[in-house]
């Protein structure tokens, strides 16, 4: 006995046309109601006041992220270590001593190093082979410089006088570093500031990194 074939009707096409007019109607709105466009908008202007009015700001004037690449700072600082730099209190502009800053390079400000500060202005610093010898005002027959951060040295002989807003700067790896014993005296101008946290590798997290 053959079976006869029943054509399927869409739902809808049984419905009354003033009922499937109605339900568009009501799908148009709530599509709309669920698109909150004007939330979104709102949103939008929120996060851009956001980032233009606080993220970068606070990059260009207060602090932000470095990450290190080379191995001029080695041990101290390696490949990949994430940092958060300080730019604007008086430590970061007016280094000390044995303090890590980071800075444009002088001679290429397109890139940033990060070195430590040997001599401070107006001193004169005398590199003989692994020693370092400080000659300033407060001490005119100079002293030698404790150096605990040194692993990897270097026979590099060098005498620079400095001037009253010049740097003498150099990387822990005295073998693979190159700074001012190459380049010479880092002007205070160039300095970007100081590492003030160090948020990678996990296992290294510390505040004031490389901070003797």
């Amino acid at each position: 006995m053959n079976e006869e074939k029943v054509e399927k009707v869409p739902l809808e096409s049984t419905r009354p046309p003033h009922l499937i007019e109605q339900l568009k109607k009501e799908d148009e709105f709530s599509t709309k109601k669920r698109i909150n466009w004007k939330g979104i908008l709102k949103e939008i202007i929120w996060i851009l006041v956001i980032v233009f009015g606080v993220i970068i700001p606070f990059r260009v004037y207060v602090a932000e992220p470095y990450l290190v690449d080379g191995k001029s700072m080695d041990p101290t600082f390696e490949t990949t270590d994430y940092l958060i730099v300080d730019k604007i209190s008086n430590k970061a502009k007016n280094p000390e001593r044995n303090s890590v800053v980071v800075f444009k390079y002088p001679e290429n400000p397109s890139k940033n190093f990060i070195k430590r500060i040997i001599g401070l202005p107006g001193e004169t610093v005398m590199v003989t082979e692994n020693s370092v010898k400080i000659i300033n005002v407060e001490n005119p027959d100079g002293f030698l410089l404790d150096q605990p951060y040194v692993v990897h040295k270097a026979n590099v002989e060098v005498t620079k006088k400095l001037g009253d807003n010049e740097y003498f700067v150099m990387g822990d790896n005295r073998a693979d570093s190159f700074d001012s014993r190459y380049w010479g005296p880092l002007d205070r101008k160039f300095i970007l500031g100081r590492p003030v946290v160090q948020l990678y590798p996990l296992n290294k997290i510390r505040l004031m990194p490389g901070h003797n």
